[in-house]
């Protein structure tokens, strides 16, 4: 974000901001970092590309020139860009459908669907759709993640296995893996099984360092020496040099219903991951992060991945880790990576030619178990059920319908979680503190005196039209329970919002205390709230005078009745 001094035009181009405050030691950081996500990258973007479908080369395309794209019009300093598992395995799910076992065509929608979400982003940020996004509760991403990661582990497991595999959603796949037990490769076990336990011992004793790349090296270097594509390993093959020709996507080849939920839930899945990560690397180096902005820097790296016949590319932790822990002071540190991909598609590719499709699966498993958060489940189901039922409901959709139908079923639950949440509010009846002038929830705190013939309640929520009648419900229960009451006092210091709903809500509930002859009143209503109530007739229920007057004449009587006199 730019300070008002600045001209208006550097806010849209953030690198008009880093570049000016650049130092010249940061190179060396920027340059390590940028080499260090290159050999990151290139294992994981060929893994990717597999799982999506696609060619192994169309994974590091989307590294390359995402990166760039994402360099020119981001705002996060570390964020890293690239191909992620979900978005892979989306592409995977929806566009086989589409392409009708047309490899041609499967890798021109891919690409048209990255063009689509660069469109979607814009839009997004010119109607500032960034509030939004936020929708999604954190308690449905711990669910999407697990389903994400449990399903994305199960279509991998017949490459660790060296079996065929299949099935259109994870348990399809489970009982079509359990069939397929009999026919395991126990060589591509063994590749497999040593090349996970490799990148899972590196990840836990040599953080940050570049692991994936050199088990990658260790197993091309072991299968041409041992000859493994001739005793029926299989391997990724030739891998096309040179770097991608630059070219508009095929337009016409789906109708916008068949496209836009594909889109939709990729700008969705690739803005809730890019910001969350981002948002954690901007607190750590202090500096501001435009979420708006971000929709431009994300729509930019994949418009760059489209017209390198990407597939839709996305800002991910795992990545931006790496980035991060590399020592990346700026988004030079992307540029760098890209270049080093590109001299890799020039001059290297043909090294790649023996690298056993096990370690690829290897590659994925380890990138994506840690979605599965087991410890962050048992918290929700201790703590809060109404966020282990979101997060159960966003885990069985993933894994019964798919990535995209999951996630787009997860943003609708989490919206209707929002809704539910707010139809049921807390409504505290409150008692006076021994000792004390001052009142509280009977409920919440113990020794509260009970207020004789009174009863004093507070809704802590805006008085909306999903929650009106359950408040209202909620007090003449309270009033048919309690004998002889004179005074109901409603305290609305707790409501910042009062709707049309709302307020007939508190007019229904006058004319229902009316018809028994006990007197209502408003105390604690904001201006805003009182303007509204003063439309609806219930300016003089809103005098907080009213309520200490009806309260002392209330005592008073009790008072004279036993014999005490008042005080």
């Amino acid at each position: 974000m730019s300070s008002p001094s600045e001209p208006t035009w550097m806010r849209f181009f953030p690198p008009a901001q880093w570049l000016a405050a650049y130092r010249s030691e940061w190179l060396r950081s920027d340059a390590i970092a940028g080499i260090t996500l290159a050999a990151y990258a290139i294992p994981v973007s060929l893994a990717y590309a597999a799982l999506a479908g696609l060619p192994p080369q169309i994974g590091v395309y989307g590294y390359m020139l995402g990166g760039i794209g994402y360099a020119l019009l981001g705002t996060s300093r570390q964020l890293a860009i690239g191909p992620t598992s979900a978005i892979s395995l989306m592409i995977a799910g929806t566009v086989a459908a589409l392409a009708g076992g047309d490899a041609v065509r499967y890798a021109q929608i891919a690409s048209l669907a990255a063009f689509a979400v660069a469109v979607l982003c814009l839009i997004a940020w010119l109607f500032k759709l960034s509030v939004l996004v936020r929708l999604v509760s954190d308690s449905i991403l711990v669910g999407f993640k697990a389903g994400a990661g449990l399903t994305i582990i199960m279509s991998q497991l017949p490459s660790l296995l060296g079996v065929a595999g299949g099935g259109h959603n994870f348990f399809d796949r489970a009982v079509k893996l359990a069939g397929q037990l009999g026919g395991i490769d126990p060589l591509v076990l063994a590749i497999g099984a040593v090349a996970l336990m490799l990148l899972l011992l590196g990840e836990r004793l040599l953080p940050g360092k570049p692991v994936g790349i050199t088990v990658v090296a260790l197993a091309i270097l072991l299968a041409t020496l041992l000859g493994l594509p001739a005793l029926g390993v299989p391997v990724t093959g030739k891998i096309p040099e040179g770097l991608p020709a630059l070219g508009i996507p095929t337009f016409g080849l789906l109708e916008f219903d068949d496209l836009f939920p594909l889109a939709a839930g990729c700008v969705l899945l690739a803005y809730i991951e890019g910001v969350s990560a981002a948002r954690s690397f901007a607190a750590k180096h202090g500096y501001p992060l435009d979420v708006r902005q971000e929709f431009l820097g994300l729509g930019a790296a994949n418009l760059a991945a489209a017209f390198g016949h990407g597939y839709p590319v996305a800002g991910g932790l795992s990545q931006s880790a790496v980035n991060d822990n590399a020592g990346a002071r700026t988004p030079l540190a992307l540029v760098i990576c890209s270049v080093t991909l590109g001299l890799c598609l020039l001059f290297f590719t043909g090294l790649l030619t023996n690298l056993p499709k096990a370690v690829l699966a290897a590659i994925v498993f380890a990138a994506v178990y840690r979605l599965v958060d087991v410890r962050a489940l048992l918290r929700m189901w201790r703590v809060s059920r109404i966020d282990f039922h979101a997060a159960a409901i966003a885990l069985i959709s993933v894994l019964l319908l798919g990535i995209l139908q999951g996630v787009l079923l997860a943003s609708i639950a989490s919206i209707f979680l929002l809704l539910a949440r707010a139809s049921r509010p807390n409504v505290a009846f409150l008692g006076r503190l021994p000792g004390s002038g001052r009142y509280s929830d009977s409920a919440r705190h113990e020794g509260v005196e009970p207020m004789e013939g009174v009863i004093a309640f507070r809704p802590e929520a805006s008085l909306l039209y999903i929650n009106a009648e359950t408040i209202l419900d909620t007090v003449l229960t309270a009033l048919r329970t309690s004998p002889a009451v004179r005074l109901v006092a409603c305290d609305l210091s707790a409501s910042p919002y009062i709707d049309l709903a709302g307020a007939r809500m508190l007019r229904d509930l006058h004319g229902e205390l009316a018809s028994r002859k006990v007197t209502f009143c408003i105390v604690g209503a904001h201006a805003q709230l009182r303007d509204l109530l003063r439309a609806e007739g219930l300016a003089d229920r809103t005098d907080s005078t009213q309520w200490l007057r009806s309260l002392d004449r209330l005592l008073a009587d009790d008072q004279a009745r036993s014999g005490q006199g008042t005080t």
